[in-house]
């Protein structure tokens, strides 16, 4: 495309973003409040773990499930970059797999647990393992379209309001979803407590679903010509070659997310150690919910004003806090301030972990970056529960909060000294 034609066809974009602006911003706080209203009746931190365990008593089982939550988000993020970046709209391609991808798995899942968990506990956890799967893998195959159409509609300088004011909402609100998921696992037997959870959790994601569909989108053609698969990924090493600053941050992550290998493990840790019921996951669910509703308040703005990178540095900050207070916990009572702290580390990530890459790069360099953020870290933290529970079998859950603890000081120091805010340097006209 030639500038001049490109620069007509950028500024008529610019006007349309500014145009639906607050239509926009409107209709993705509401989506992003009921996914994550609808999330705390089927939080992977809590719920899902504590259902896996009425299955098994296999760790390596338990920790499967921190794997395909990283995998199947992380993964096909950068498969789908390149065909991302050629699509003028990206909207389509997010609401359709937004729905049978990422949201009705859920629905299967709670006839799965209903049907089978009480009698028949093997085929349970493989159909348990088979919907989760699914939706990580829908979830995964649409982030970089849904983030690059929220980097599109939504100015930089309002990003992180958006995000904050859309968890805030999500997690106030996911405090009643929280309460309701700790009644129902109280009230009702085993398998229907669980099964009703994924059920509410499937149907708050179809309105959340609802509203992601009302987004005002205008087409925005690539500036540069397509490129094939195979193209497009001897071009990838150049970018981490050209970019150190970006390879820095990537790094940061990797040791990050490999230092949270014991974040799926804390609700199990929790119910062995103190042997709780399962109505008390819903209470740490709550307590989580507080830790991100304050991070939603508190990170937005900040990020807003002084960049992503001292949010992610706080983030990484509660990790190491998080993993010493579970190991020394002296009763289940302490483990709410955990809890409230990795309520409030995921507040962070969520917003910063987007929004930095946002500015890492232009728009037609983007959905690459944005691919690389993900997929590199997420190949990473495909395998961290897994080791996670063979430290647990071989040693115990100390042991992996211990280590933990440690990578997460080692990627502090990485993430402050040898990365760059980026936002320094980036063009906000054009982020």
């Amino acid at each position: 495309m030639q500038d001049d034609e490109y620069s007509i066809q950028q500024k008529a974009f610019q006007a349309e973003v500014a145009r639906h602006f607050r239509w926009n911003f409107a209709v993705n706080v509401l989506d992003g409040a009921f996914f994550w209203f609808a999330v705390n009746f089927v939080a992977p931190s809590t719920i899902l773990p504590l259902y896996v365990r009425h299955l098994t008593d296999s760790r390596l089982v338990i920790g499967l499930v921190g794997t395909i939550a990283g995998a199947g988000w992380y993964l096909p993020q950068l498969l789908t970059a390149n065909y991302v970046a050629r699509l003028p709209r990206k909207k389509p391609l997010v609401i359709s797999l937004g729905f049978f991808a990422e949201r009705l798995p859920y629905l299967v899942m709670a006839l799965s647990a209903f049907i089978l968990a009480a009698d028949a506990p093997g085929p349970a956890i493989a159909w348990f393992l088979l919907t989760f799967a699914w939706h990580t893998l829908g979830a995964g195959s649409i982030a970089v379209a849904w983030q690059e159409m929220i980097a599109r509609v939504i100015p930089v300088r309002y990003r992180g309001r958006l995000l904050g004011i859309a968890n805030f909402g999500g997690t106030a609100a996911g405090l009643f979803a929280a309460a309701l998921a700790a009644a129902i696992l109280d009230r009702y037997p085993f398998p229907t407590n669980f099964a009703l959870c994924f059920f509410l959790g499937f149907l708050f994601m179809v309105v959340s679903w609802f509203f992601l569909a009302l987004t005002r989108e205008p087409p925005l053609r690539a500036r540069r010509s397509a490129i094939s698969l195979g193209e497009f990924r001897r071009r990838l090493p150049a970018v981490l070659r050209n970019d150190r600053n970006f390879a820095n941050y990537l790094w940061a992550r990797v040791i990050t997310v490999v230092g949270r290998m014991g974040m799926g493990f804390l609700t199990v840790y929790a119910a062995e150690r103190w042997a709780l019921s399962d109505s008390q996951a819903g209470y740490y669910a709550m307590l989580l919910l507080l830790g991100q509703a304050a991070g939603n308040v508190l990170f937005g703005p900040l990020a807003d004003r002084r960049g992503h990178k001292l949010v992610l540095e706080i983030s990484v900050a509660l990790s190491t806090l998080s993993m010493v207070g579970a190991v020394l916990a002296p009763s289940s009572t302490w483990l709410y301030p955990v809890f409230a702290a990795v309520g409030a580390l995921s507040a962070s990530d969520i917003l910063s972990m987007i929004g930095i890459v946002m500015e890492f790069a232009g728009p037609e360099d983007r959905p690459t970056y944005i691919g690389l953020a993900n997929t590199i870290p997420g190949l990473f933290a495909a395998v961290a529960p897994v080791i996670g529970g063979w430290i647990a079998s071989r040693s115990n859950y100390t042991m992996v909060f211990l280590i933990g603890a440690l990578l997460s000081v080692f990627a502090w120091c990485v993430l402050h000294w040898a990365v760059r805010e980026p936002r320094a340097s980036a063009d906000l006209t054009q982020a």
